[in-house]
C-alpha cells in the first residue's frame, strides 16, 4: 500500500474533541493530520448543534422579552413581527464565523486537513476517501477516533427529514410550526421546544418518564417544568409513544398514558429528541476487533483502545455526550500521546440546559448522595432574594449547594436561574481544587451580581445566609 501522507498523529473527526486534539498535539510538536467528511470543521456542535441552537435561543428570547417585558421597563414597542428566514440567516452567520475560525486555527497550528471519510486499516494506517471517490493513505504513529454522535432514532418513529425530524432539521424550520410535538424531555427537546414556543408555536412535550430532565436533581427538574409550563409548553409525562402517522398537513402520534389508556397527539411537526448515539460507521471497527460496549468504544484511563496506537475520545466513549467533555479529552489524549500525564476529572464536568431560566449542575445530586449513604449538608438560596435578579425581572429559580457533612467538601451544585450556565463555573473551579462550601462563602462577590446567590447558598450550608431565611 502506497502512503500518500506521513504524520505523527491522525485525528478522525473535526468536532470539539477532534479539532482540539489536533491543536494540542501540534502544540506539543507533533505532525498532525485532521480528517473530516463535512465541508466545514467543528462537527455537530458548531454546525448543527450547540452553536446554532444557542443562536436561535438568543433570538427567540429577545423576541419574547420585547413582547412580554419591554412595557414593564417603560419601553413601548408596537408591531413586533418575526422574520424566520432572517433569524436563520443570523444563525448561519454565527455558524460560518465559528467554523471558519476553526479552519484558521488549523492553518495557524500547521495541521493538515483532509476531506473525506476516514477508515482505519490497522495500527499506523488510515485511508481517506473523498466524495469524488479519490482515496489517500496516511502512515501515522497514532490514531485518534473522534467521530462524535448522531440523533437517536426510534424504529416506530423514523425520521423523514420533513415532518418527523431530528434536532438538525428543528434548528432550520423555515416558519414557526403552528403546533410542535416534542418526543423526549431532555436538554435538546426542552431547548428547541422553548425556541419555537417563544416564537408562537403550541408546543407539547411527550415524555415516557415521570419527570423531565432524567438524572438531574429532582428539585431542578420540577422547577424547570413549572417555569417552562408558564411559558406555554405542555408536558405529558409517563406517556409512551408507540407510533406515528404522517399526513399532508403534519402527523399524529399514538401513545399510551400512565393509566394504560390509548391517547394521540396531532401536530404540524414532530421533533424526536430522545438522545444521541455514537457514530462509528466506516471506521472499520469490526474488522479491527476494537472492543465496544453498548455501542461505545471501550478505552482505558489513557484513552487507548485494545488495538495498539488507536485512541478514542468524545461521544463514542463513556461519559456524558457534551462538547466540553470531548474538548478536555482531546487535550488529554494529545498529552498522553506526547508522553505527558493527560487527565480529565469526570467528577467536575458541568451540565447545562440553555432555556430561560437556565439550568446548570456539577457533581452529585441529593438523590445520588442519599442512595450512596453519604452524609451531607445543603444550602439553597432563591433568586427572588437576589438584587440583580430582581432588577433583571429574572427571579425564578435557586442555587443549591451540597457539601460533605464532616469535611464541608463541595459535592454538588445545582442551579435554576438567570445565566446559570456562567454561574456554574465558580462551582466547577472550587470542586476541581477539592474546595469546600466555606471557600465560596468566604470569597468576596461583587454587589449587586447574580453570583452573590452562589455565596448565599454556600453560607446556607452552614445555616447562616444573610439575605434569606
Amino acid at each position: 500500500m502506497t502512503n500518500d501522507h506521513n504524520c505523527d498523529v491522525t485525528v478522525i473527526g473535526a468536532g470539539p474533541g477532534g479539532y482540539v486534539a489536533a491543536i494540542r498535539a501540534a502544540q506539543l510538536g507533533k505532525k498532525v493530520i485532521l480528517v473530516e467528511k463535512w465541508p466545514t470543521l467543528g462537527g455537530t456542535c458548531l454546525n448543527v448543534g450547540c452553536i446554532p441552537s444557542k443562536a436561535l435561543l438568543d433570538s427567540s428570547e429577545l423576541y419574547a422579552r420585547i413582547g412580554h417585558e419591554a412595557q414593564d421597563h417603560g419601553i413601548a414597542v408596537k408591531g413586533v413581527t418575526i422574520d424566520v428566514p432572517a433569524m436563520n440567516g443570523r444563525k448561519d452567520q454565527v455558524v460560518k464565523k465559528l467554523t471558519g475560525g476553526v479552519a484558521m486555527l488549523m492553518k495557524a497550528n500547521k495541521v493538515t486537513v483532509l476531506r473525506g471519510i476516514g477508515r482505519v486499516n490497522g495500527s499506523g494506517s488510515v485511508t481517506v476517501t473523498s466524495d469524488s471517490g479519490k482515496s489517500e493513505t496516511i502512515a501515522t504513529q497514532s490514531i485518534v477516533l473522534a467521530t462524535g454522535s448522531v440523533p437517536q432514532d426510534l424504529p416506530f418513529l423514523p425520521f423523514d427529514g420533513k415532518t418527523v425530524v431530528s434536532s438538525t432539521e428543528a434548528i432550520a424550520f423555515d416558519s414557526v410550526p403552528k403546533k410542535l410535538l416534542v418526543v423526549g424531555a431532555g436538554a435538546i427537546g426542552l431547548e428547541l421546544g422553548s425556541v419555537w414556543a417563544r416564537l408562537g408555536s403550541e408546543v407539547h412535550v411527550v415524555e415516557i418518564l415521570p419527570e423531565i430532565l432524567a438524572g438531574w436533581d429532582a428539585q431542578v427538574a420540577k422547577t424547570m417544568r413549572k417555569e417552562l409550563g408558564k411559558q406555554g409548553i405542555t408536558f405529558h409525562l409517563e406517556t409512551k409513544v408507540t407510533g406515528v402517522k404522517v399526513t399532508k398537513t403534519g402527523a399524529t402520534l399514538s401513545a399510551t398514558d400512565k393509566s394504560g389508556n390509548e391517547v394521540s397527539f396531532s401536530g404540524n411537526k414532530v421533533l424526536v429528541a430522545v438522545g444521541r448515539k455514537p457514530f462509528t460507521e466506516g471506521l472499520n471497527l469490526e474488522e479491527l476487533d476494537i472492543t465496544r460496549e453498548k455501542g461505545r468504544i471501550v478505552v482505558d484511563e489513557h484513552y487507548r483502545t485494545n488495538v495498539d496506537g488507536i485512541y478514542a475520545i468524545g461521544d463514542i466513549i463513556h461519559g456524558p455526550m457534551l462538547a466540553h467533555k470531548a474538548e478536555d479529552e482531546g487535550v488529554a489524549v494529545a498529552e498522553v500521546i506526547a508522553g505527558k500525564p493527560g487527565h480529565v476529572n469526570y467528577d467536575a464536568i458541568p451540565n447545562v440546559v440553555y432555556t430561560w431560566p437556565e439550568a446548570a449542575a456539577v457533581g452529585r445530586t441529593e438523590e445520588q448522595l442519599k442512595s450512596d449513604g453519604v452524609s451531607y449538608r445543603s444550602g439553597s438560596f432563591p433568586f427572588a432574594a437576589n438584587g440583580r435578579a430582581i432588577a433583571m425581572q429574572s427571579t425564578a429559580g435557586f442555587v443549591k449547594m451540597l457539601a460533605d457533612e464532616k469535611t464541608d467538601r463541595l459535592l454538588g451544585v445545582h442551579i435554576v436561574g438567570p445565566w446559570a450556565s456562567d454561574l456554574i463555573g465558580e462551582a466547577v473551579s472550587v470542586m476541581e481544587f477539592g474546595g469546600s462550601a466555606e471557600d465560596i462563602a468566604r470569597t468576596v462577590h461583587a454587589h449587586p451580581t447574580l453570583s452573590e446567590a452562589m455565596k448565599e447558598a454556600a453560607l446556607g450550608v452552614d445555616g447562616r445566609m444573610l439575605n434569606s431565611k
